[in-house]
């Protein structure tokens, strides 16, 4: 496969509602999609980097600059997805950008050769359990009314946001109200070790895990709060590649992995963290980062693997985006299907897309 070109193409997403979390609120999503074009078949991949470096250090005018100026010039020997990260290796970081184009390649090759993602990547399943994040509200009774309307539309699995001073209330409100239900929470590393003994608060409410409650550096200190609470740790952004999954499982910081492609460089390196959480049967799930129709899509591929046996946060389409810019997943008895058609195996709807298109740039190969 000879690849003649990628073009960057920025989007602009209103939410159907603002998502608060530790980081801040959004109510758009400045998007990013890199589309691979080659001789054979195009390729599509979304970069999951927010408008400013509040989860990561990454940010979308920032993943765009990388790739104008150095990854996409470094492709122009690139015949398959599997070269992608070798030829990107020499650059630090940028996970985001690196996992956007490699999407895109690989998509494209995929398409190119009549090859679905799901199948690529060792999929077991054809539907995968989903779960949905609720972010931090106003009010415990804004709460539990969010809460209460996505369990009535099949969410299998309900994900609080938390931090200091919205933890205990508002997640003995959810129990009380809703019982036993699979609940978890995410922190977003909004707390530190001397926060142990209150994290320790929440063993009562027989939560599912605790998600990222410490610096995403502090793999230490995960290990002794893991040994300070009951509530299982999971941890998210601290898990950026195999090696650093291997690190923190053989240190006792976590129990639970939660993989982001778009977090660890790409599907590929996702993929490798499937296979050693599995292999130190350590569960894993698909977080969520807003995705539009083309992150979802090789998402639920990705969670339809052996490993993942917790519900993710691939929720439907219409969790997020009134009109999305591709044909929208629509929850069935709480699961989506894992699309069967070649590559990521869906494709942007032309006029949708354009609608919503801020800026475009073709950088040829």
């Amino acid at each position: 496969m000879k690849l003649t070109g990628v073009e960057l193409r920025r989007i602009s997403m209103p939410l159907v509602s603002p998502f608060r979390t530790s980081f801040g609120t959004e109510t758009t999503r400045d998007v990013l999609l890199v589309r691979a074009v080659s001789t054979e078949a195009e390729g599509w991949g979304e970069c999951v980097a927010m408008s400013g470096p509040l989860y990561s250090s990454e940010y979308v005018d920032a993943a765009a600059d990388v790739l104008r100026r150095f990854f996409v010039p470094a492709l122009a020997a690139v015949e398959s997805a599997v070269e992608v990260g070798p030829a990107l290796s020499r650059f630090h970081g940028h996970r985001m950008a690196k996992a956007a184009v490699e999407t895109a390649v690989l998509d494209a090759e995929l398409r190119a050769e009549n090859r679905t993602l799901a199948r690529e990547l060792g999929a077991v399943h054809d539907r995968v359990p989903c779960g949905v994040s609720v972010g931090i509200m106003d009010s415990v009774g804004e709460l539990l009314d969010a809460v209460g309307k996505y369990l009535d539309q099949g969410y299998l699995r309900i994900k609080l946001k938390i931090q200091p001073g919205w933890d205990i209330e508002p997640i003995r409100a959810v129990r009380e109200q809703f019982g036993d239900i699979l609940l978890q929470v995410d922190a977003n590393t909004a707390y530190t070790l001397a926060d142990a003994r209150h994290l320790a608060r929440l063993d009562t409410f027989n939560l599912l895990l605790i998600e990222q409650p410490l610096d995403e550096e502090d793999i230490l200190g995960h290990a002794d709060l893991a040994r300070q609470i009951d509530t299982p740790v999971c941890l998210d952004e601290s898990i950026t590649s195999a090696r650093a999954a291997a690190a923190a499982i053989r240190l006792g910081a976590c129990a639970i992995v939660n993989i982001k492609p778009g977090r660890v460089g790409g599907y590929l390196e996702a993929r490798r963290i499937h296979d050693v959480c599995l292999a130190n049967d350590i569960p894993v799930w698909c977080g969520g980062m807003l995705e539009t129709g083309i992150g979802r899509a090789a998402n639920i591929a990705l969670a339809a693997l052996p490993g993942f046996t917790l519900p993710g946060d691939t929720s439907a389409s219409d969790r997020y985006y009134r009109t999305d810019i591709t044909p929208p997943f629509v929850l069935d008895d709480g699961e989506l299907p894992v699309p069967t058609s070649p590559g990521i195996g869906i494709d942007p709807l032309e006029a949708e897309l354009e609608a919503v298109t801020t800026s475009t740039e073709w950088l040829p190969l």
